[in-house]
């Protein structure tokens, strides 16, 4: 049996309506997107609009679309785990040990570089 409406089970969130600049300044200082985004979306939306004619509003577009994507890119559920990942992959990196501009070989025996032979 599949639950429809208010009952049911949906474990990803509604996407937030981000039709107008209102919606996207809601959403910003609701808490989504980056840290710092209500700000800086207000400085950019204003340079934005300084530089814009009458006739051409493309600045202004491009900023809606940037914080929207912004913003969308912060509800998706694999956000914060691609980002607590990424200072243990950047650690094993820089641990490794590297030699000219590729390093010959990993720990593994596999190449480090897609043309390289592995040392296995």
């Amino acid at each position: 049996m599949t639950v429809h409406g208010p009952h049911a089970d949906n474990s990803l969130p509604a996407p937030l309506p981000l039709r107008t600049i209102g919606d996207l300044r809601a959403a910003l200082w609701s808490g989504h997107g980056f840290a710092d985004d209500q700000v800086s979306f207000e400085a950019d939306l204003q340079r934005a609009q300084d530089v814009s004619s009458e006739a051409d509003l493309s600045a202004v577009a491009s900023v809606i679309v940037d914080y929207r994507g912004r913003i969308r890119l912060c509800q998706e559920s694999d956000l914060d785990t691609a980002v607590q990942a990424g200072p243990d992959l950047m650690g094993r990196l820089k641990r490794k040990p590297m030699s000219g501009e590729w390093s010959h070989g990993s720990e593994d025996g596999l190449a480090d570089h897609p043309h390289q032979e592995s040392t296995a």
